[in-house]
């Protein structure tokens, strides 16, 4: 994003010197630096996806991806595309929206169950949506299929727009299934208020009935004007996210408008502020959004991107060891940087990031750590690759 003219010659100089570094705002000054150690090399495991959205590992070591078009496929142990699984709903692949994010059931070695996300239109052309389907992988290995397919979670309400459908799955350590969804763009007020599923992160049992200990479930009031799937809310666009394999806690990454991306260590029933406090600014015109940056009731971010948007997507915590040094790690995908990001912590406290692969020219996707210990990176272009770092 060019930097608005508006601006006097020694602020663009500034915030143009500071773009160029790509500086994770509210670090210390010795953490504001990107390391210059030596960048790892990534192996291409396989090619000819168009605009993959998302990965997921099979018990067997195959891969299940997403195609924003809308298909869905496996990848062989030896890079082979599979064809197209049978059994996918409907999916409406315009703007941002298709076929987005896949996880498996945390018991699906028993019981085969696959979860996805995707763009839904309306039944009578009022709008689309985000929605969640389930279903079983039926079927010998090279020739599965989905069957019995069941939508268990959708968005409400619908809205006319090509934009912000979130739409990361994450299972939490008890089983339930986390949902990030987007603003929609043309609805960001919403995020604030809680009679609908805008802007927010939800939590839902596998079929899709809200926890009976979600934090909002018998709050005060009528239950009409609060859904009782919130967990979060106050988000723009969630992208990215992982559970904290040490505190079973749920982290979220969302893309800010004109800047502000943010890295989140969401906390139930709580408010994460967008659109009235945010670091993000009005696209071309660099002004003000909400009412600043902070507020009391606020859940800050643990870092944000500005004056740049490295529009986060995928992020995973690295758990092995076969990557010396860098157990414990986080690692985000960045669309617009087009950098894998590594995020040093202590406990919850970001102290440095470095930015990976940048040399490879590539908007990452999806982060996830395989089988095996490697980080798996899924690129999202209409010749869609997956690669796997090396140490």
């Amino acid at each position: 994003m060019p930097l608005p003219a508006c601006l006097d010659p020694h602020r663009r100089l500034l915030l143009g010197v500071l773009a160029a570094v790509g500086l994770v705002a509210g670090l210390p000054a010795q953490a504001q630096t990107q390391a210059q150690a030596s960048q790892p090399k990534v192996a291409v495991v396989a090619h000819g996806l168009v605009n993959p959205w998302s990965l997921a590992f099979l018990p067997d070591g195959r891969m299940l991806v997403t195609e924003r078009p809308g298909r869905m496929r496996i990848i062989g142990t030896d890079g082979k595309l599979g064809p197209p699984l049978p059994g996918l709903p409907p999916v409406v692949a315009e703007g941002q929206g298709g076929l987005l994010d896949v996880v498996t059931d945390p018991r699906f070695a028993s019981n085969r169950l696959v979860y996805w996300t995707y763009s839904e239109a309306g039944p009578d052309g009022d709008g689309n949506t985000t929605a969640v389907a389930r279903a079983r992988l039926d079927g010998a290995a090279g020739a599965e299929r989905l069957a019995d397919v069941q939508v268990v979670f959708r968005q409400m309400p619908r809205v006319a727009s090509r934009l912000h459908f979130g739409s990361r799955l994450v299972f939490g350590t008890d089983g339930r299934l986390f949902v990030g969804l987007g603003d929609r763009f043309s609805r960001k007020d919403d995020a604030q208020t809680l009679d609908n599923h805008l802007g927010k992160i939800v939590r839902i049992e596998p079929d899709g009935k809200a926890p009976a200990d979600n934090p909002l479930v018998g709050r005060a009031g009528d239950p009409a004007k609060t859904r009782a799937e919130i967990w979060s809310w106050g988000h723009r666009n969630v992208q990215g996210m992982a559970v904290h394999p040490a505190t079973g806690e749920l982290w979220a990454t969302e893309h800010g408008p004109q800047g502000g991306d943010e890295l989140n260590l969401v906390l139930p029933g709580r408010n994460h502020g967008w659109p009235v406090i945010t670091y993000g600014r009005n696209y071309g015109l660099g002004t003000k959004i909400g009412d600043g940056t902070e507020r009391a009731d606020v859940v800050a971010p643990l870092a944000h991107w500005v004056p740049t948007s490295i529009a986060p997507s995928g992020m995973a915590f690295l758990t092995s060891d076969r990557y010396p040094g860098w157990k414990g790690n986080l690692f985000i995908g960045a669309l617009r940087g087009q950098a894998l990001v590594r995020i040093t912590l202590d406990g919850n406290k970001v102290v440095a990031q470095e930015r990976l692969l940048q040399a490879q020219n590539e908007r990452i996707r999806d982060v996830r750590q395989g089988p095996d210990g490697f980080l798996y990176l899924l690129t999202d272009n209409a010749d869609g690759r997956v690669l796997k770092v090396l140490p």
